[in-house]
Order: C-alpha cells, then structure tokens, then sequence
C-alpha cells in the first residue's frame, strides 16, 4: 500500500483497542471547518447513547479552523445525528454538529441550518436525493497514486469499472471504506473506478431531505479516517490533475413525489426550466474550482452555459433515458463540483424549484 511516514502499528494498536471501557462510551464530535473540510474531537459519556437528543453540546477553538476570531473564538457544536463507530466499534459512537457561535446564531459556515429550513417547508414534496461522489487517492507527494513519479500513465480508457493491476490503484482503501460506511449505517448504494486512474466514486442515497447531507458529510469524514489508516491522502478537487484527465464531481440525483408520479416528467421539465434561470447562482454554490472542470469536455457541460437534454452526460441537466420512456423518474444535475457543499447543494435545488424562505442565504460565506 502507500508508502508512509506516519508511524502506525496496528497490531500494537489492536491490543489496546479490546481493553474494557469500564461502561465510558466514546463519542467523536466532527464539525465542518471554515475551508470546506472535517474536523473531530472525542469526548467521553457516561453511558451508552441511542439518539443523538441526548448528547451534550460542546465547543472549540474557531479561531484554529477559520470560523471565528481571535479575541472571540468558542463556536459550540450542537449533536444533529449520531452513527455507530466503524474504528472504535461497541457503544462508541460518531456524533455529526452543526456550528453555533455565542450570540446564539448560527455559525456563517453552518450550512445544514439554511438547509434545514428549506426542506421542512418544502417536506410535502418528499424530496429524494442520491449524490455522486468523485474523489481521487495521492500519495505523500501529492501525485495520484499508482501513478509513475513525476509522469503519466496510459491514456483513459481501460480504467472506468476497470479490474485488475495497472487498471486500479488502492482498491483496498476503496473497499475499507465502504465496509466502514455500511458499518456506521450510512446509505451507501454503490462505488466504481472511475475514468482517470487512481480516481473513485462511492454513491450515497437515496436520502429523504436533510438526510442526504448528514450521510454524505460523515462519509467523507469516513473516508480520509480510512484513508490516514492506509498513508494516503484524498482530494476532492475537481481538476486534480490538469490537462486531459476527466474531472471530479458530484452529481446529483433529485426527485419529488410529483417527479415520481404518473406523467412527472412534466414536473421534471418545469424543474429543469427554473434551475436554468438561476444557473449562475447555482454556480456560485456549486464548489470552489469548478470552472477547471465544466470546460464543455470530459463529459461536463460548459459553466457558461445552461442546458438540460435526456441521456446527455455533455448536459447540465440529464434526465435518465428510462426516465423518459417511463414518463417519471428524476433528474441528475451534473453541474456539482467533488468539493461542493451537499448542504448547500440540496437546498438551492429545494429553493429554486419550490421557492425560498425568509432569511435564507446559502452563499452568506463566501
């Protein structure tokens, strides 16, 4: 596997990893920063834990992670959903936060919260999500892993789904991770290399609402927990490698209980029709370094313009083609940057197709 300084002894580790809690329950806090990644911090319960109503809210140093200043730094995290712990496994436990700070609002980078609002006052809508996630494996260096040293692999073409040595690279960590994520309960539906090498996807959802961004966001903690575990590194820049090397994204599947009923495809088009309109501002939210990636090639459609078409992958929009044979279904929006915000994803999409709500701005931070 990836060669690595880290010093790292599992089966050390193991030893005292089967020594008894005395009844103490573990539980890690993990945060969204103010640069769009994780963070975690443990703290000890007294008891086991079934709901995550029960937990204590807690506080950090915001000043250390970009979320507050200096001369006034404590941001609180308050429990929103709880999972069982893949890497300490018995009572222990994984607690996603949302982000407060000390006036009692919350925290600029606090995304869950608009979202939350726009899918409680659309929820008649039963709004269904499932999310791509693209993300490649480094090395220690930086350069995707498998990858020959300061060069290039063969073209693209035989890695996408691919099997076998010189068709993909870490498969093992691949692997882990899903086994991580059925572990902690996460809807996980899927994974596949995909076309660049050393480049995966794992799938998440379908996902009612909010639920959509709790899974997917400890998912991504999941996975650079397991990757740490292996000496690699993860990123979900969406042009890691520049030149002719496909992208990353995210792409998002949606559909509502109009889209899913008889004759929804007429709901699916109207819903087409209003992400147009606001295509630009959908860009804004849609992750940072994305117009490396819609360049109109690499099957991405250009970010200067908008379009929606059946079966397309050059398109914005693509409705599934049995979608349209069935007269029902749902939409994928391609447009997601890897690195893009589900929080803000989801709720952008509720806004524009079903209208927004007073005090709502999912681009407050930027």
């Amino acid at each position: 596997m990836a060669t690595s300084t880290t010093i790292s002894n599992t089966e050390n580790l193991m030893k005292f990893m089967k020594l008894d809690q005395k009844g103490a329950v573990l539980a890690e806090y993990i945060w969204i920063d103010g640069s769009n990644g994780v963070r975690t911090k443990t703290k000890t319960l007294n008891k086991k834990v079934s709901n995550w109503k029960e937990l204590p809210e807690w506080n950090f140093d915001g000043s250390s992670t970009g979320q507050a200043p200096g001369d006034n730094s404590d941001v609180y995290i308050r429990p929103c959903a709880v999972f069982p712990d893949p890497f300490r496994g018995g009572d222990n436990i994984l607690v996603l936060c949302e982000t407060w700070d000390p006036d009692g609002t919350p925290n600029k980078f606090n995304y869950r919260h608009e979202a939350v609002r726009l899918m409680d006052a659309h929820s008649k809508q039963e709004p269904w999500f499932g999310l791509e996630q693209e993300y490649t494996i480094l090395g220690e260096d930086g350069w995707p892993y498998g990858w020959p040293k300061g060069g290039f692999p063969g073209p693209q073409g035989p890695y996408y789904c691919g099997v076998g040595t010189g068709r993909v690279f870490c498969r093992d960590i691949v692997e882990a991770h899903y086994k991580a994520c059925l572990y902690a309960g996460i809807k996980i539906s899927g994974i596949n290399a995909e076309v660049m090498p050393s480049q995966w996807e794992f799938q998440v959802g379908p996902c009612e609402g909010i639920e959509l961004g709790d899974h997917l966001w400890t998912a991504r903690y999941l996975l650079y927990r397991v990757a740490e575990e292996f000496g690699a590194k993860i990123t979900i820049d969406p042009k890691p490698i520049k030149g002719d090397w496909n992208g990353t994204g995210l792409h998002t599947n949606v559909s509502t209980a109009e889209m899913r009923a008889d004759g929804g495809m007429k709901a699916i088009e109207s819903a087409c029709k209003k992400l147009g309109e606001r295509h630009e501002e959908h860009i804004l939210v849609y992750g940072e370094g994305n117009a490396e990636r819609l360049t109109g090639e690499h099957e991405t459609a250009s970010m200067d313009k908008f379009s929606y078409a059946v079966a397309d992958r050059g398109a914005s929009i693509r409705i599934p083609r049995q979608c349209a044979t069935d007269g029902k279904g749902y939409f994928e929006d391609r447009r997601p940057a890897s690195n893009a915000d589900p929080y803000r994803i989801t709720g952008i999409i509720m806004e524009t197709i079903y209208g927004g709500q007073e005090g709502v701005d999912l681009s407050k931070a930027e």
